[in-house]
């Protein structure tokens, strides 16, 4: 485990951020008492699988057809 002071972690935040992502524990200390902890962010890498909501989503039968008092009313003519 690597601690640090603050000072030093201003000035060195770079090469402790390639640490704590190469696997590193970096901590960074306040007046030598340990204050927080550097670590990679987690991310939830799944697997995406398409077509999962198939079968579970409609659409309304007229979907595609907009009323010609909407039309009308974004061309300015209602």
């Amino acid at each position: 485990m690597l601690t640090v002071n603050m000072h030093d972690a201003k000035s060195q935040l770079s090469k402790l951020v390639e640490q704590a992502l190469s696997g590193e524990d970096v901590v960074i200390a306040k007046a030598g008492i340990p204050a927080v902890r550097l670590v990679p962010v987690q991310r939830n890498q799944a697997e995406r699988k398409p077509g999962r909501f198939k079968g579970k989503v409609t659409l309304a039968p007229d979907f595609d057809e907009t009323p010609e008092e909407v039309i009308a009313a974004f061309e300015g003519r209602a």
